[in-house]
């Protein structure tokens, strides 16, 4: 890892101070002690020579260490890969499986696991999927074709079709009846360090084509294909025009309709009573590489729904 001393930098002085005030993390009770690192030569120039820590450091100095890893139990179990070619590889993402790793989620990840069982170590996704959602997740396979891919979804030249079990509150701002369908717009906000994203006032950079595929109502004689009632569900359909972190996510939740399995929205919980209830059904594009229509289909189903087909 590598950090370079910005040119505006104020912070302290000495090399030990400097990269603790940039990384807390590092004195984790976990970690090995900082001050101990140093000692042993593991911080070093951009040259490979050690720092001391109390050495000076100015802007445009760099200084290079290992990111210790926690313990961590990777899943065995197989990954559900739906296409592989010599220039894609997709997979049927689980629930709670990182696309890239980070944090705590590294050896579990989706792109580490699939380098390890595949053996391509030049796997890249081509998007991302949040951690709690499931489903339809690209990788390119080669270093040269990989930026046409992107591209694709930069363009926003990829059909991406999304459900969501929704359970909707008093005064859901949601249709609520199968067969209807809404557009919902807002501007997004997500701050550096902050966990949630906001809807904030200003022309909206969120936009969503939704559909409501099946409503199940709870009245005395159980479930009914009326409506959602109070205490109802809702299966949706969703059609993400652009891709703002935790978007579905955001518009949902702020319309009175959490994601079954919420935990960020309207406010952070510690405790998610299950997967959330959100799948990358499907995504579809033509191939830049070859020409080629692309269309896959996740085969998981959200939990207490049968297979569902989106209207032509």
């Amino acid at each position: 890892m590598r950090w370079r001393v910005p040119q505006d930098w104020t912070g302290p002085a000495t090399a030990l101070p400097a990269l603790l005030a940039r990384f807390p993390a590092l004195e984790d009770p976990a970690a090995t002690p900082p001050a101990e690192r140093f000692a042993a030569g593991e911080v070093v120039d951009a040259h490979g020579r050690p720092w001391a820590s109390c050495d000076p450091v100015a802007p445009g100095d760099e200084l290079w260490f290992h990111r210790e890893m926690r313990e961590e139990e990777a899943p065995t179990v197989p990954l559900p890969v739906l296409h592989l070619d010599e220039h894609l590889l997709v997979l049927d993402k689980p629930h709670d499986m990182a696309t890239m790793p980070r944090g705590a989620h590294v050896l579990a990840s989706a792109l580490v696991r699939l380098r390890r069982e595949t053996g391509i170590e030049t796997l890249v996704p081509l998007h991302r999927l949040d951690r709690r959602t499931a489903g339809v997740l690209a990788f390119g396979i080669r270093p040269e074709e990989r930026g046409a891919y992107q591209q694709l979804f930069a363009r926003r030249e990829v059909d991406k079709r999304y459900e969501a079990l929704v359970v909707p509150r008093p005064g859901c701002a949601l249709p609520r009846t199968a067969g209807e369908r809404a557009e919902l717009a807002d501007r997004l906000e997500k701050r550096r360090g902050e966990l949630t994203a906001r809807i904030v006032p200003g022309t909206p950079n969120a936009l969503t084509a939704l559909e409501v595929l099946t409503a199940h109502g709870q009245g005395e004689s159980g479930p009914t294909e009326e409506g959602a009632a109070e205490g109802g569900t809702l299966l949706l359909g969703l059609r993400p025009r652009t891709g703002r972190t935790h978007q579905l996510r955001l518009q949902l939740s702020s319309r009175g309709a959490p994601i079954a399995g919420e935990d960020l929205y309207p406010v952070p919980r510690p405790d998610p009573v299950g997967p959330l209830q959100l799948l990358a059904r499907s995504l579809a594009f033509t191939d830049p590489v070859t020409g080629q229509a692309r269309s896959f289909r996740s085969a998981q189903v959200l939990s207490g729904i049968g297979t569902v087909r989106w209207p032509s």
